[in-house]
Protein backbone atom coordinates (compact mmCIF):
# COMPACT_ATOMS: atom_id res chain seq x y z
CA UNK A 1 0.00 0.00 0.00
CA UNK A 2 0.92 3.84 -0.29
CA UNK A 3 2.97 5.08 2.69
CA UNK A 4 1.62 8.37 2.25
CA UNK A 5 -2.19 6.96 3.22
CA UNK A 6 -2.68 3.43 3.78
CA UNK A 7 -4.33 2.41 0.83
CA UNK A 8 -4.15 0.70 -2.51
CA UNK A 9 -4.30 4.23 -4.54
CA UNK A 10 -6.75 2.79 -7.92
CA UNK A 11 -6.97 5.19 -11.12
CA UNK A 12 -10.15 3.59 -13.50
CA UNK A 13 -10.09 4.13 -17.45
CA UNK A 14 -13.55 3.40 -19.13
CA UNK A 15 -15.24 5.83 -21.62
CA UNK A 16 -18.65 3.98 -20.17
CA UNK A 17 -19.46 6.32 -17.31
CA UNK A 18 -21.31 3.13 -15.63
CA UNK A 19 -18.97 0.68 -15.41
CA UNK A 20 -16.59 3.32 -14.10
CA UNK A 21 -19.43 3.79 -11.49
CA UNK A 22 -20.02 0.04 -11.11
CA UNK A 23 -16.04 0.06 -10.01
CA UNK A 24 -16.14 2.85 -7.85
CA UNK A 25 -18.62 0.97 -5.99
CA UNK A 26 -16.89 -1.88 -5.47
CA UNK A 27 -14.17 -0.12 -4.21
CA UNK A 28 -15.76 2.17 -1.79
CA UNK A 29 -16.51 -0.60 0.12
CA UNK A 30 -12.88 -1.97 0.99
CA UNK A 31 -11.15 -0.45 3.71
CA UNK A 32 -7.61 -0.80 2.46
CA UNK A 33 -8.67 0.67 -1.18
CA UNK A 34 -8.93 4.37 -2.36
CA UNK A 35 -10.48 5.79 -6.35
CA UNK A 36 -8.19 8.78 -6.83
CA UNK A 37 -8.68 9.42 -10.09
CA UNK A 38 -11.15 8.59 -13.16
CA UNK A 39 -10.45 8.92 -17.26
CA UNK A 40 -12.61 8.56 -20.17
CA UNK A 41 -10.16 7.53 -22.83
CA UNK A 42 -6.50 7.00 -23.11
CA UNK A 43 -5.20 10.38 -23.25
CA UNK A 44 -6.70 11.40 -19.90
CA UNK A 45 -5.39 8.44 -18.41
CA UNK A 46 -1.77 9.43 -19.34
CA UNK A 47 -2.40 12.69 -18.00
CA UNK A 48 -4.01 11.36 -14.47
CA UNK A 49 -1.90 8.97 -13.71
CA UNK A 50 1.24 11.18 -14.40
CA UNK A 51 -0.47 13.78 -11.51
CA UNK A 52 -1.69 11.11 -9.40
CA UNK A 53 1.03 8.06 -9.55
CA UNK A 54 -1.72 5.27 -8.80
CA UNK A 55 -0.54 2.15 -7.17
CA UNK A 56 -3.03 0.17 -9.60
CA UNK A 57 -4.86 1.50 -12.69
CA UNK A 58 -7.60 -0.53 -14.45
CA UNK A 59 -7.32 0.39 -18.20
CA UNK A 60 -10.28 -0.46 -20.90
CA UNK A 61 -8.59 -0.89 -24.39
CA UNK A 62 -11.68 0.34 -26.36
CA UNK A 63 -11.86 3.81 -25.92
CA UNK A 64 -11.83 7.21 -28.18
CA UNK A 65 -8.79 9.52 -28.86
CA UNK A 66 -5.78 6.90 -27.52
CA UNK A 67 -6.49 3.32 -26.79
CA UNK A 68 -5.73 1.44 -23.43
CA UNK A 69 -2.93 -0.32 -25.35
CA UNK A 70 -1.07 3.21 -26.52
CA UNK A 71 -2.17 4.49 -23.16
CA UNK A 72 -0.97 1.48 -21.56
CA UNK A 73 2.55 2.01 -23.73
CA UNK A 74 2.92 5.54 -22.68
CA UNK A 75 2.18 4.99 -19.21
CA UNK A 76 4.95 2.10 -18.82
CA UNK A 77 7.06 4.20 -20.75
CA UNK A 78 7.24 6.96 -18.97
CA UNK A 79 6.67 4.97 -15.18
CA UNK A 80 8.32 1.17 -15.75
CA UNK A 81 7.00 0.04 -12.33
CA UNK A 82 3.37 1.21 -13.75
CA UNK A 83 1.18 -1.76 -12.39
CA UNK A 84 -1.72 -1.84 -15.28
CA UNK A 85 -4.94 -4.02 -15.23
CA UNK A 86 -6.38 -4.43 -18.68
CA UNK A 87 -10.09 -4.85 -18.55
CA UNK A 88 -11.73 -6.01 -21.62
CA UNK A 89 -15.29 -7.83 -23.43
CA UNK A 90 -13.57 -10.02 -25.28
CA UNK A 91 -10.29 -12.59 -23.92
CA UNK A 92 -8.74 -12.48 -27.70
CA UNK A 93 -5.50 -14.49 -26.92
CA UNK A 94 -3.57 -11.97 -29.47
CA UNK A 95 -4.52 -8.73 -27.96
CA UNK A 96 -3.85 -10.80 -24.26
CA UNK A 97 -0.20 -11.05 -25.49
CA UNK A 98 -0.46 -7.38 -27.05
CA UNK A 99 -1.19 -6.11 -23.81
CA UNK A 100 0.94 -8.30 -21.89
CA UNK A 101 4.24 -7.64 -24.14
CA UNK A 102 2.94 -3.74 -23.33
CA UNK A 103 3.57 -4.49 -19.42
CA UNK A 104 -0.05 -5.67 -18.24
CA UNK A 105 0.35 -6.85 -14.77
CA UNK A 106 -3.41 -8.29 -15.05
CA UNK A 107 -6.07 -9.25 -17.97
CA UNK A 108 -9.67 -9.05 -16.45
CA UNK A 109 -13.30 -9.63 -18.82
CA UNK A 110 -15.36 -7.09 -17.35
CA UNK A 111 -18.51 -10.09 -16.92
CA UNK A 112 -15.90 -11.32 -14.20
CA UNK A 113 -15.07 -7.99 -12.27
CA UNK A 114 -17.80 -8.44 -9.21
CA UNK A 115 -15.92 -11.83 -8.44
CA UNK A 116 -12.30 -10.82 -9.74
CA UNK A 117 -11.70 -7.63 -9.62
CA UNK A 118 -10.84 -7.23 -5.78
CA UNK A 119 -8.30 -10.25 -5.37
CA UNK A 120 -6.76 -9.28 -8.96
CA UNK A 121 -5.96 -5.52 -7.73
CA UNK A 122 -4.76 -6.79 -4.45
CA UNK A 123 -2.78 -9.93 -6.24
CA UNK A 124 -1.24 -6.87 -8.87
CA UNK A 125 -0.65 -4.67 -5.73
CA UNK A 126 1.43 -7.46 -4.14
CA UNK A 127 3.77 -8.38 -7.85
CA UNK A 128 1.80 -10.97 -9.01
CA UNK A 129 0.87 -11.14 -12.60
CA UNK A 130 -2.83 -12.09 -12.85
CA UNK A 131 -4.93 -13.70 -15.61
CA UNK A 132 -8.61 -14.21 -15.85
CA UNK A 133 -9.54 -18.21 -16.29
CA UNK A 134 -11.04 -17.84 -19.80
CA UNK A 135 -8.37 -15.38 -20.61
CA UNK A 136 -5.56 -18.16 -19.51
CA UNK A 137 -7.92 -20.89 -21.92
CA UNK A 138 -7.66 -18.72 -24.99
CA UNK A 139 -4.34 -18.09 -24.91
CA UNK A 140 -3.10 -21.77 -24.49
CA UNK A 141 -5.72 -23.10 -26.77
CA UNK A 142 -3.39 -20.87 -29.96
CA UNK A 143 -0.29 -21.01 -28.17
CA UNK A 144 0.98 -22.86 -31.39
CA UNK A 145 -0.54 -21.45 -34.07
CA UNK A 146 1.60 -19.83 -36.61
CA UNK A 147 0.52 -16.09 -36.35
CA UNK A 148 -0.41 -13.81 -39.35
CA UNK A 149 1.95 -11.96 -40.64
CA UNK A 150 1.70 -7.51 -40.51
CA UNK A 151 0.68 -7.82 -44.23
CA UNK A 152 -1.74 -10.58 -43.81
CA UNK A 153 -3.83 -8.72 -40.90
CA UNK A 154 -3.33 -5.45 -42.76
CA UNK A 155 -5.02 -7.54 -45.83
CA UNK A 156 -7.69 -9.23 -43.34
CA UNK A 157 -9.12 -5.74 -41.65
CA UNK A 158 -9.31 -4.46 -45.19
CA UNK A 159 -11.61 -7.53 -46.51
CA UNK A 160 -13.49 -7.06 -43.15
CA UNK A 161 -14.30 -3.70 -44.22
CA UNK A 162 -15.96 -5.39 -47.06
CA UNK A 163 -13.40 -4.62 -49.47
CA UNK A 164 -12.79 -6.82 -52.55
CA UNK A 165 -9.32 -8.47 -53.80
CA UNK A 166 -9.03 -6.10 -56.44
CA UNK A 167 -9.52 -3.45 -53.99
CA UNK A 168 -7.44 -5.03 -51.01
CA UNK A 169 -4.84 -5.16 -53.96
CA UNK A 170 -5.17 -1.65 -54.70
CA UNK A 171 -4.95 -0.48 -51.49
CA UNK A 172 -1.75 -2.59 -50.33
CA UNK A 173 0.08 -1.85 -53.66
CA UNK A 174 1.05 -5.47 -54.59
CA UNK A 175 -1.09 -7.74 -57.33
CA UNK A 176 -4.20 -9.59 -56.96
CA UNK A 177 -2.61 -12.77 -57.18
CA UNK A 178 -0.25 -12.09 -54.20
CA UNK A 179 -3.83 -10.97 -52.10
CA UNK A 180 -5.20 -14.51 -53.21
CA UNK A 181 -2.54 -15.82 -51.66
CA UNK A 182 -2.18 -14.28 -48.54
CA UNK A 183 -6.26 -14.81 -48.20
CA UNK A 184 -5.11 -18.60 -48.64
CA UNK A 185 -2.38 -18.25 -45.92
CA UNK A 186 -5.22 -16.58 -43.46
CA UNK A 187 -7.94 -18.74 -43.77
CA UNK A 188 -5.01 -21.86 -42.87
CA UNK A 189 -3.75 -19.79 -40.01
CA UNK A 190 -7.39 -19.47 -38.75
CA UNK A 191 -8.99 -22.84 -39.68
CA UNK A 192 -11.12 -20.37 -41.47
CA UNK A 193 -14.42 -22.06 -43.62
CA UNK A 194 -14.46 -18.10 -45.98
CA UNK A 195 -13.29 -14.89 -45.60
CA UNK A 196 -16.40 -13.75 -43.78
CA UNK A 197 -15.75 -16.70 -41.44
CA UNK A 198 -12.02 -15.61 -40.93
CA UNK A 199 -12.60 -12.12 -39.90
CA UNK A 200 -14.76 -12.99 -37.48
CA UNK A 201 -12.02 -15.23 -35.93
CA UNK A 202 -9.67 -12.46 -36.09
CA UNK A 203 -12.01 -9.95 -34.55
CA UNK A 204 -12.22 -12.40 -31.43
CA UNK A 205 -9.07 -13.58 -30.92
CA UNK A 206 -8.27 -10.02 -31.11
CA UNK A 207 -6.32 -10.00 -34.48
CA UNK A 208 -8.45 -7.34 -35.88
CA UNK A 209 -10.56 -4.57 -34.20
Amino acid sequence: MSRDTGHIRILTVDDHPLLRAGIAGLIADEPDMRLVAEAENGRHAVELFDRHRPDVTLMDLQMPEMDGLDALETIRQRHPDARIVVLTTYPGDAQVLRAIKAGACGYLLKSTLRKELLSTIRSVHAGKKTLSPEVTYDVVEHVGNEPLSPTEVRALRLIADGNSNKDVAAQLGISEEAVKGQVRNILSKLGARDRTHAAVLAMKRGIIT
